[in-house]
């Protein structure tokens, strides 16, 4: 799979059309169980095919239970520089109803482990909203991360993705579903205790300590080019959307011919354009009412219009030429998107 990934980092060297590399993000499953040597080996692919910045951002995502000090100094030496750690909760039996690998002991004691080995930039990722979680165990969770003066908390109401265990034990009536006033109102809670201790809400899901924005995440929400690597990688090199074939077995077989096994979705205008309400509102900037009119001045005036009843029952603020989501507003933001969409 190493050697797949970085024979395509070769077939794809283009793709970016020589723009330097700001970001590098090793995700999408637990890259933590890579070995730093492997790891290494990409990265030495990504420096000889591309321009990447002398101050890149690169991220590695991991679990709790495979974070020990031997590994952090590993991924220190190659580069990686910033972590997002899948804690999800700091609670014993959350952390088993939702099926985790790690415990909640190893929880605990990563993150010290974390700042001690040098990394002063890492994000954690909480869950809210489960039938599990109680209003007090939310609020433990979120002092234990500003405890420790986490840089970065990524927060995601929990759900239940078809075919999965947790889908099937709902079905049956096995586990409680899950509720969406008690995800509101604990989004809220998380909000509001997340900014009393002195972090910027400037995306929906991601909190951030000043200067500790994940610039990677960030690229997505403006609508920057990106390049994706491996079974099932989306890239954007915006006009188009490719993905790569999620079968690893038929992924390495298109690679070792040569080939990249990849679907691509061209975008329309108005797609693009639906595309920068969806992620711009998400937010702390919102939507630019200026970058609205190089769509032109109808698709600009049709979103101003649909923004009205949003306006007018507090959902969205309009603030210096842009339109941002309110506190309660952020509850219904995939529902206002929709409405201010173009067809």
């Amino acid at each position: 799979m190493i050697h797949a990934i970085c024979k395509e980092l070769n077939l794809r060297k283009v793709y970016l059309q020589d723009q330097p590399v700001e970001t590098i993000y090793f995700g999408g499953g637990t890259p933590s169980l890579v070995s730093a040597e492997l790891l290494s080996q990409i990265l030495v692919h990504i420096h000889q095919e591309f321009q990447v910045h002398h101050a890149a951002e690169i991220t590695l995502e991991a679990n709790p239970d495979d974070i020990n000090p031997e590994a952090l100094q590993s991924w220190r030496t190659i580069g990686i520089n910033r972590l997002s750690v899948g804690i999800q909760s700091f609670d014993p039996d959350e952390l088993m109803w939702m099926n985790r690998a790690h415990t909640a002991s190893q929880a605990h004691a990563c993150i010290p482990m974390i700042q001690e080995s040098g990394f002063s930039n890492f994000s954690i990722d909480l869950i809210y909203g489960s039938p599990m979680l109680s209003d007090g165990q939310l609020a433990t969770n979120i002092a234990i991360a500003v405890k420790h003066e986490v840089p970065h908390i990524a927060a995601y109401a929990l759900t239940i993705e078809p075919q999965t265990a947790l889908a099937h034990f709902v079905a049956k009536g096995k586990s409680a579903a899950t509720d969406a006033e008690k995800q509101v109102h604990q989004s809220n809670i998380l909000m509001q205790a997340l900014e009393d201790a002195g972090y910027e809400h400037y995306e929906i899901s991601n909190f951030a300590k000043p200067g500790f924005r994940s610039r990677h995440n960030s690229s997505y929400w403006m609508g920057k080019h990106y390049l994706g690597v491996g079974p099932g990688a989306h890239s954007f090199n915006g006009h188009s959307r490719q993905w790569n074939i999620a079968n690893n077995a038929l992924y390495l077989q298109s690679i070792e011919l040569g080939e990249i096994p990849e679907e691509t979705e061209h975008l329309t205008p108005t797609q693009q354009l639906n595309e920068y309400i969806m992620t711009s509102l998400r937010t702390i900037e919102g939507l630019s009412l200026a970058k609205l009119e190089t769509w032109g001045s109808d698709h600009a005036q049709s979103v101003k219009n649909a923004a009205i009843p949003f306006l007018a029952d507090g959902r969205l603020i309009q603030h210096q030429q842009a339109l941002i989501l309110s506190r309660s507003g952020k509850s219904w933001a995939d529902g206002i998107a929709a409405a201010l969409f173009q067809d």
